[in-house]
């Protein structure tokens, strides 16, 4: 009796480790990441200022979302390694290349001292850092549950899902600090580079942390009775069985999941900074004190997929995210910028303009010069967020008429040479009846009804945390345990890295496009709406599934 009762503790003790050591490499991970996504707009200058405005911003998501786009590829890469010599060692190799990665761009020379080359070295340890992170998630996820007790595996890894949230909340917290310290100034000029450079510190930590860790038991039994793969991905992906899970697992699971994990964490921050032109510092603060309220609710959603089914907590969370994500972001524009909502409701602005003479304002290489007087009209409001809808001119007609409630101002077309003189020239102009009509250069801090913007953005996190939490038990007791981390780690990937990590990039520019701050939401609603419905019919409930080799 003595020794059973002290073999209780040890246990707990054991799977205290087990989880704390799996999560503390990937918060670093994580933190290392969404360190350049909350820094976005300094990226933008500091790499991409060879380019127009617009142009350099979507340059900039892109190399972001560049991280995510070979994310699957990692996936593949680690998953193998994962199934062939283990979860533990795979998972140190993806943090050291993550964490050296993230600590040299902190080194890396702007555009203006090495010109071209100064971003493809940037994308590319973007890319270096999203192999790794394919790597990453899978191994843990699976490194824990292997070690979690019947019936608590969604309890157990859904302190893995907080994570990505700890890691973000981290950098903003770290980014608001030598904010604080340096001033906007300096951290403009060089500061922003102080997060990445401080990402050695914790990569020396997690290291220590996780060499104590053991192999994961279910890996090793295989290892004693010679059942390990010698070809997972053939497995995975060569044999019908699998590879129907593993689609199914994409479009009924992760697909859903992943936009809207990126909308409630990712597009709401830059939603806040970027269209309703808040503060940076105010938009990181209220998103950190959302983040910190919401976490939680992880642990309680994978606690609760324990009694009730992953799949029902996961589906109902996309189906909810879909119905209310509109009213949400206008409530958002209600208590964050209320003057931006009052003047677009009262004075609301089109644009009226032959369609052939607006063009989809993308410059890969800088050269193009957008003359036309649409281009320069459109170009003017995006870069003042000011929404606006679009109404097509008679045919043949040249120019275009910008309309501000009833006030109306011409933006004729311009010679190529004198597009940036014309547009600066209409830029004042335009920014004068802006004014005059209520429209805001930026939001007011004392009208931002802050207690309402943290109760949007934490119901926003709560969704973040029903599609989640479970979602790592989830896809673990989808696969046999000898080709899991290859298994389980495409589909996620495929759905955070493409079809989430290219969320903020798309919907951009879908509202870049319209015109309509609120237009990039359909992408979300509809993938999340999509994956409700293939996962209502064609997904089994996993919960119980054995996991044992």
């Amino acid at each position: 009796m003595a020794a059973a009762g002290e073999a209780a503790p040890a246990a707990r003790r054991g799977n205290v480790g087990v989880i704390a050591g799996a999560s503390v490499g990937t918060v670093f991970e994580w933190y290392d990441f969404y360190l350049y996504g909350s820094l976005a707009s300094f990226i933008t200058a500091h790499f991409f200022s060879g380019v127009n405005e617009v142009t350099g911003y979507i340059f900039a998501l892109l190399a972001f979302a560049a991280g995510f786009a070979v994310r699957p590829f990692g996936a593949i890469v680690f998953g193998r390694l994962g199934d062939l010599w283990g979860r533990k060692n795979t998972f140190l190799v993806t943090m050291l290349l993550m964490g050296l990665s993230t600590f040299v761009v902190g080194l890396l020379p702007s555009y203006e001292t090495i010109g071209v080359a100064a971003p493809i070295l940037l994308i590319t340890l973007r890319l270096v850092q999203g192999l790794a992170l394919g790597g990453e998630y899978g191994g843990a996820a699976t490194y824990v549950a292997e070690h979690a007790p019947p019936g608590k595996r969604g309890l157990y890894t859904s302190w893995i899902q907080t994570t990505a949230t700890a890691g973000l909340f981290l950098s903003l917290i770290v980014i608001l600090v030598v904010r604080a310290h340096i001033g906007e100034d300096a951290f403009k000029a060089w500061g922003w580079r102080i997060p990445f450079l401080v990402s050695i510190l914790l990569l020396g930590v997690s290291l220590w942390i996780r060499l104590r860790l053991n192999e994961s038991p279910v890996f090793q039994q295989m290892v004693d009775e010679g059942k390990t793969s010698k070809s997972p991905l053939k497995e995975s992906f060569g044999q019908w069985s699998n590879l129907k899970l593993v689609i199914l697992a994409l479009a009924g699971l992760t697909a859903g999941q992943a936009v809207v994990w990126y909308t409630g964490q990712f597009y709401a921050l830059f939603f806040l900074e970027r269209m309703l032109k808040v503060d940076g510092a105010l938009t990181n603060t209220l998103v950190a004190i959302a983040l910190a309220l919401g976490t939680p609710f992880f642990i309680v959603f994978g606690w609760l997929s324990d009694k009730v089914g992953r799949k029902p907590v996961i589906l109902v969370g996309c189906v909810v995210a879909a119905l209310t994500y509109f009213p949400i972001f206008k409530a958002l524009t209600e208590a964050a910028n209320p003057d931006l909502a009052h003047a677009t409701a009262r004075a609301p602005v089109t644009v009226i303009a032959n369609p052939a003479d607006c063009s989809f304002q993308f410059d890969p290489v800088g050269k193009t010069v957008f003359s036309s007087g649409c281009d320069i009209a459109k170009s003017t409001l995006a870069t003042a967020g000011v929404s606006y809808e679009n109404a097509a001119a008679p045919p043949g007609t040249s120019g275009a008429i910008v309309r501000v409630g009833q006030v109306e101002i011409a933006s004729p077309d311009a010679a190529p040479a004198d597009a940036a003189a014309r547009k600066a020239e209409f830029g004042k102009q335009l920014g004068t009846i802006l004014t005059a009509a209520g429209y805001p250069a930026k939001a007011d801090p004392a009208k931002v009804d802050r207690p309402m913007v943290v109760g949007l953005l934490f119901l926003l996190v709560l969704y973040v945390t029903m599609v989640y939490g479970p979602i790592a038990a989830a896809l673990v007791e989808m696969f046999p345990a000898r080709i899991r981390y290859t298994s389980m780690s495409l589909p996620y990937h495929l759905g955070n890295g493409w079809l989430g990590g290219f969320l903020p990039t798309t919907a951009f520019a879908m509202v870049a496009a319209t015109g309509n701050i609120y237009f990039g939401l359909w992408y979300p609603i509809a993938v999340a709406a999509f994956t409700a419905v293939v996962g209502l019919f064609f997904i089994r409930e996993m919960r119980g599934n054995p996991i044992e080799a």
